[in-house]
């Protein structure tokens, strides 16, 4: 059985329907692979440019306070050790990176179950396309408001609809993506997805 959702312009009117791809959008949804490609993206955004500095990095501490031995004190060879206010932090964290991948199957099982859901929760709208004949954030806005869609949103175009992609970037509440950027968390942290039906068999050719 295929599936299949209304397919409308930009005035808001239904033009007919569009079939979408079970293999892509029809599938029962993997809600652990979702988190974690979720739990990857968002390691993979971290900056983790944190740092302190060792004994090594800390200004001073070139001299030995004093003699090894005979003060009756224990032996120290540097006010800068870590045991001395002021002295370098001991295991502190380091720059690196969060970044880590996982496997090609399951970033894709991941992606169909997040569009899948999105069907299921009748949050997909397909658009015949979004034509702008220059970039204007008020068509934009009024689009939208013919759709129907009034919480956060993603919308998708194809990679090549410039115009449609700076029109809506000023919006509040809007993430715009070309078909080749579409991911988990942004199709995650939006209540409805707005696509154009160029882009959708863009996104169904690289998935299918």
């Amino acid at each position: 059985m295929t599936t299949s959702v209304d397919l409308f312009k930009q005035d808001g009117k239904k033009s007919g329907t569009v079939d979408l791809n079970d293999a892509v959008f029809g599938i029962e949804p993997n809600n652990n692979v979702i988190t974690d490609a979720v739990l990857m993206q968002r390691a993979s955004m971290r900056q983790g440019t944190h740092a302190v500095k060792n004994r090594s990095a800390v200004r001073g501490g070139g001299k030995k306070p004093w003699r090894q031995k005979g003060t009756g004190r224990a032996r120290q060879g540097s006010i800068r050790s870590p045991q001395w206010r002021g002295g370098g932090v001991v295991f502190g964290p380091t720059p690196r990176s969060y970044a880590y991948k996982l496997p090609q199957k399951a970033r894709q099982l991941a992606m169909k179950s997040v569009l899948s859901q999105k069907v299921l929760d009748k949050a997909l709208v397909v658009v015949d396309a979004l034509d702008f004949k220059a970039p204007k954030t008020a068509e934009f806005a009024t689009v939208l408001d013919n759709l129907k869609v009034a919480e956060k949103t993603l919308v998708v175009v194809e990679d090549d609809n410039e115009n449609a992609a700076l029109s809506a970037r000023n919006l509040a509440n809007v993430t715009v993506l070309t078909a080749k950027g579409v991911n988990v968390l942004d199709v995650v942290n939006n209540d409805k997805m707005v696509i154009t039906q160029s882009a959708l068999s863009q996104v169904e050719e690289v998935l299918a």
